[in-house]
């Protein structure tokens, strides 16, 4: 595999990295198949990274065990609920391993595909990134919905994004690097790897139902996060309402020329319903066109602002928790890797898990 990373003393071939947000069910279970996946192809020089994304279960308790019992885990807290992806991003923030896999803690995705994924990148590549031939346990309304929303992603965005795939993917350290050097606060992950470029290469496999609990991504979530990927990705929206524009300008015309025309031969205009149809169908492209323009606009306020990608409260490892600086997520690559090779020694902000575990 190459030369190993080394943080302080602590040499990482592996990271695999979970965002959790109400997880604590599965927990257990994908840290033992996590961790026995991770032996496979790196021994015990690997480590599992657990982001707390402000849950309101148990999850940051049984995570804070796991830290205490396996060497290999390392358990973030962020401040508050900041949506998968953003979870994601500060745990690939803080993984040091040669490698980063990025995978979702509800066993859909499973980790034993490591044994796979290691030798393709091991022949070359930067990217195995998982594509889903099958997908258990997930309602038709789901798969239509996904379906529909991978194919026009593809016509709307002018680099290519592999269809039916997500997050799932082993990175090269390198392109994390890249990848956390991105400085959007609206991320769309899957399609800011795919814009990197290098060498991507799909791995096939079926996608198994949640070990436990339920989806974390409702209509609502679902939406938000496609008008996010498209929004990011693409100005074909924006060119659209402007072309609505035009042909609402057109059509304006001609009825102008249509009234002028029954008036100079005087014909008296009646049809009082097609005239409010036609004010109507004007008005409401004119406002999908403005509520269009909104998020673009809306999206540069949010990064005009300049607040902090995420917010880590803590990190766990062993018996020690310990505080990372407040503008972690704004360090560059380097003042990263100096902190992270703190973490395997107690410093002044150390305390003994006890007594932060429960707040």
């Amino acid at each position: 595999m190459g030369k190993s990373v080394d943080d302080g003393g602590v040499k990482i071939r592996l990271s695999i990295v979970a965002p959790c947000y109400n997880e604590a069910e599965g927990l257990n279970e994908f840290c033992r198949r996590a961790r026995a996946a991770a032996e496979v192809v790196a021994g015990q020089s690997f480590e599992i990274i657990l982001v707390d994304d402000g849950s309101s279960d148990g999850t940051w308790g049984v995570i804070s065990g796991l830290a205490a019992g396996i060497p290999q885990v390392l358990g973030v807290k962020l401040l508050r609920n900041h949506g998968h992806q953003l979870a994601a991003t500060s745990g690939l923030a803080v993984a040091r391993g040669e490698r980063v896999l990025l995978i979702d803690a509800d066993l859909q995705d499973p980790p034993e595909l490591l044994s796979e994924m290691m030798p393709i990148m091991d022949q070359g590549a930067d990217v195995v990134y998982g594509q889903r031939s099958e997908r258990k346990g997930e309602t038709r309304f789901k798969l239509v919905t996904a379906s529909v929303f991978y194919r026009l992603l593809t016509r709307l965005t002018s680099i290519s994004i592999p269809q039916d795939t997500g997050d799932f993917r082993l990175m090269k350290a390198r392109i994390v690097h890249i990848l956390l050097n991105m400085p959007e606060r609206h991320r769309f992950i899957r399609g800011m790897v795919s814009w990197i470029g290098g060498r991507q290469v799909a791995l096939r496999y079926t996608r198994d139902a949640r070990y436990a609990g339920s989806t974390k991504y409702p209509l609502k979530k679902m939406i938000r996060f496609a008008i996010d990927a498209i929004t990011s990705f693409s100005i074909i929206p924006l060119r659209i309402s402007a072309w609505m524009g035009l042909i609402s300008a057109v059509f304006a015309l001609g009825l102008l020329i249509y009234t002028l025309v029954q008036w100079f031969e005087g014909n008296v205009i009646t049809g009082w319903s097609s005239i409010m149809a036609a004010i109507s169908a004007l008005s409401a492209i004119q406002l999908i066109a403005l509520g269009t323009l909104g998020e673009y606009v809306g999206r540069l306020v949010q990064e005009h602002k300049r607040r902090p990608m995420f917010m880590i409260d803590c990190v766990v490892q062993g018996e020690v928790m310990s505080e990372l600086p407040g503008d972690f997520s704004e360090l560059d690559t380097a003042s990263r890797r100096s902190e992270l090779g703190k973490l395997s020694a107690a410093g002044v902000t150390a305390r003994p898990v006890e007594t932060v575990a429960g707040r």
